[in-house]
């Protein structure tokens, strides 16, 4: 399994996959840079005579519900629906749906379409389970207990891949599991952390070829070393640390996946 990882991680590079991004206003920029640097390519084309249409062009649809508008949500719906007939993978981030209520009635319009991955932190994948999760704004509180089973749950009931970040990530897919242990605390300290490694995974899964399952996994595992890396490099200083992020990100190989992971399969 690990294996693969790393070959899609590779291949990622070569194929420089496009990735259509309809993300918050706050870290458009963020988002855009790291997929740079994991070797895809990005667009952030989010008008709603624009969306669509440009969907036929992307190897995977990226929907983050941070900073939602009127215009950025029928951008997004347009797109959705591309993508179901397009069969180009959707990848949705529901930021703060277990806060604001409205993000839950987008994030019920948009599912419709079929996703392929929904990524949030414990508390938005706890809420979107129908479980009780503690956030304050977009920031997860919570413990993660329970976080596999909600994790399990949410993935029969949406039909979807599911990935929670937090101090350990979940990822599940019907009756698979995966728990990765890389990451640095300074994900905590900069904004766009769950943002960009969402923009990881969906370069990862639009790459040709690409379990989604494993796809996943490769984003996060990719994203996480670099974060471990870039710590390591400068300290407990976040500032130096989103610079060292991009470029650690940039120079990873598959070789460095296989070497320096910390996973756990359930199978």
């Amino acid at each position: 399994m690990l294996k693969e990882c790393a070959q899609i991680w590779d291949e990622l590079r070569k194929a420089k996959p496009l990735v259509h991004c309809i993300t918050n206003y706050v870290t458009v920029n963020d988002v855009a840079n790291i997929i740079l640097c994991a070797g895809g390519s990005p667009a952030m084309v989010e008008h709603p005579d624009e969306a669509g249409e440009f969907v036929n062009f992307a190897q995977a649809l990226y929907l983050n519900l941070g900073t939602l508008g009127t215009e950025q949500e029928n951008a997004m719906l347009l797109a959705a629906a591309s993508a179901r007939v397009k069969g180009v993978p959707l990848i949705v981030d529901p930021v703060a749906c277990g806060v604001i209520p409205r993000k839950i009635q987008v994030f019920d319009k948009i599912r419709q379409n079929g996703i392929t991955l929904i990524k949030g932190n414990a508390a938005e994948i706890k809420s979107l389970a129908g479980l009780q999760g503690l956030a304050r704004g977009v920031d997860s509180m919570d413990s993660g207990e329970g976080l596999q089973a909600a994790c399990s749950q949410l993935s029969m009931d949406q039909k979807a891949i599911i990935a929670a970040t937090g101090t350990v990530d979940v990822v599940a897919d019907s009756n698979k599991l995966a728990q990765v242990f890389n990451g640095s605390n300074l994900f905590q300290n900069i904004t766009g952390a769950g943002c960009m490694v969402g923009g990881v995974m969906a370069a990862c899964i639009g790459t040709p070829g690409s379990d989604p399952f494993l796809g996943s996994i490769t984003g996060l595992l990719a994203y996480n070393i670099a974060g471990e890396r870039a710590e390591a490099s400068v300290g407990m200083n976040p500032g130096t640390f989103r610079q060292q992020l991009y470029d650690y990100l940039y120079n990873l190989k598959g070789e460095d996946i296989l070497r320096e992971a910390k996973v756990e399969w359930q199978l």
